[in-house]
């Protein structure tokens, strides 16, 4: 059994990792040579405009501050675990990451449900996308859930994940570190390897190129026309330009 667990471990947390991390580039690559329209962001927007802003705005802000710590407590641990050295500033930084990161569960139920209830948007919606966004709202539940019931996450992940992550960019894995980490850790650290494994077979991987073409592309113009209560003549249609 412990020698299961031993191959099990070395799959999960060495093999696994890095066949994300070199597939992601290749396939990103190699999808964006076959299938060029594939990231062209599509203006899922001008559809529900509303219920878009309700839904994708909590999430990108939630998902940008949890990943901003992640990566705080990747590149610089030592300062984080001098700022965690006094506890109301350690308190601070664990309501607030608690709090956007339910902030980002919120606004990943609004983008689904938003998904799932428009014909138009559901219909143009992929299998892989699906998936991805089963695993973005299993990550996010095991990150809360993370944040709850094993706390002090932003000075163990400095003291545990820090240097396990880095071993592996070393090309000298060391799962040492991560071997005491309670299940739910467990889980939220696998997730996010088959998160970066599938996220290039996506509609989402517009996010590797999305921000570049839009600093020089023209002028688009968007329009919509909503119905017209009846007996009541239509609307003119009506024109949005945005950069």
């Amino acid at each position: 059994m412990a020698f299961f667990l031993e191959k099990l471990e070395t799959i999960l947390f060495v093999v696994l990792p890095y066949f994300a991390f070199v597939t992601l580039p290749f396939v990103s690559i190699a999808r964006y040579k076959r299938q060029p329209r594939a990231y062209m962001k599509r203006a899922s927007r001008t559809i529900e405009n509303r219920r878009h802003f309700l839904a994708v705005v909590p999430f990108h802000i939630g998902i940008f501050v949890v990943l901003a710590g992640h990566l705080l407590a990747f590149f610089i641990p030592g300062g984080l675990l001098a700022w965690n050295s006094r506890p109301i500033r350690l308190y601070a930084l664990e309501v607030t990451g608690l709090a956007f990161g339910i902030l980002t569960l919120v606004g990943m139920i609004g983008a689904i449900t938003r998904r799932m209830g428009n014909p138009k948007l559901k219909s143009a919606t992929t299998t892989m996308d699906w998936a991805l966004y089963a695993l973005l709202l299993v990550q996010v539940i095991l990150g809360i859930s993370v944040a709850v019931f094993n706390r002090w996450g932003s000075s163990w992940f400095a003291t545990v994940l820090t240097p396990y992550l880095w071993s592996l960019f070393a090309l000298r894995p060391d799962t040492s570190f991560i071997t005491g980490l309670p299940v739910l850790t467990k889980l939220h650290i696998v997730n996010a390897y088959l998160l970066f494994l599938i996220f290039p077979h996506t509609r989402l991987v517009h996010m590797l190129v999305a921000p570049f073409p839009a600093i020089w592309r023209k002028p688009q113009a968007a329009g919509w026309r909503r119905p017209a209560p009846q007996g009541v003549a239509a609307a003119p249609k009506r024109l949005e330009t945005r950069a």
